[in-house]
């Protein structure tokens, strides 16, 4: 099966405007774009047939083709990046049998969390779309939790029934546990990382719905496949070690740049 992964990027972001152009330093403190981070992490991916960066700004574009990125530009009303990359798809020349969309602000996102997602909707042939979500630790809880009280938006959480279908998504913290974890110890919350695997199809058929009132609330894409009744399928990852944050607030560079030099990214 042929595989097309596509890193959409706005330039406009309520929380962070020009935030996939936010440089990231290393551990041999050079400084990176997000957007060139998201398509070094991409490039890592096994099996990948292409690797393309969309966007609708000549910022975003004009970085991107100068460390080498393919650029497909989409247009300034696209919603979120499910509608990039299905109005990417369409201008790709070469037909493709899985199309991931890699956010442009997961630069920690492990090649290997990519290639279980295709894997997992290559071995479901029922499910449309796929998406992976990763068991968080009693410390990654703890700032998921933190992030809530003190009035940001941080990572997504993910629940999904015994035959891993998602049930919902949210950018609260669900479960309620009420209870307290050691740092290293599991809990019963799953963060959503923020990938996608579709279909062809899926992505097709999601330009022609309208947003739905739990997209409207939550301001999250995937919950117009799941208004819909669209079968989404919960690929549980592991982190092997490897820490794994996305960058959605200013604040979350200095804790994402601590996270390059751990895992010794130049």
């Amino acid at each position: 099966m042929s595989v097309l992964i596509v890193i959409p990027s706005r330039y406009a972001s309520s929380r962070y405007p020009g935030k996939p152009l936010a440089q990231l330093r290393g551990s041999t403190g050079e400084a990176k774009s997000l957007i060139q981070r998201s398509w070094e992490a991409a490039m890592q991916v096994d099996g990948a047939d292409k690797v393309v960066v969309a966007t609708d700004d000549t910022r975003i574009a004009d970085a991107a083709e100068a460390f080498g990125a393919k650029v497909v530009m989409t247009a300034t009303t696209c919603q979120n990046g499910t509608e990039r990359c299905a109005e990417a798809l369409a201008h790709v020349a070469g037909d493709y049998d899985i199309v991931v969309n890699l956010q442009g602000d997961a630069p920690l996102t492990p090649a290997w969390f990519i290639e279980d997602l295709v894997d997992g909707l290559k071995a479901n042939p029922n499910a449309d779309v796929a998406t992976p979500v990763l068991n968080t630790s009693g410390a990654m809880l703890d700032d998921l939790l933190q992030d809530r009280r003190e009035g940001r938006v941080g990572g997504t959480t993910a629940v999904f029934g015994t035959d891993n279908n998602a049930l919902y998504f949210s950018k609260e913290v669900i479960p309620f546990t009420g209870q307290e974890y050691a740092p290293d110890a599991a809990t019963p919350v799953f963060h959503h990382v923020g990938v996608y695997a579709y279909r062809p199809s899926a992505l097709r058929a999601y330009m022609g719905w309208s947003m739905g009132p739990l997209e409207a609330l939550e301001g999250l894409e995937q919950l117009r496949f799941l208004e819909r009744g669209v079968q989404m399928l919960c690929v549980e990852v592991e982190a092997k070690g490897r820490q794994f944050w996305e960058l959605n607030n200013p604040e979350d560079v200095p804790r994402i740049e601590q996270m390059l030099k751990d895992m010794g990214h130049p």
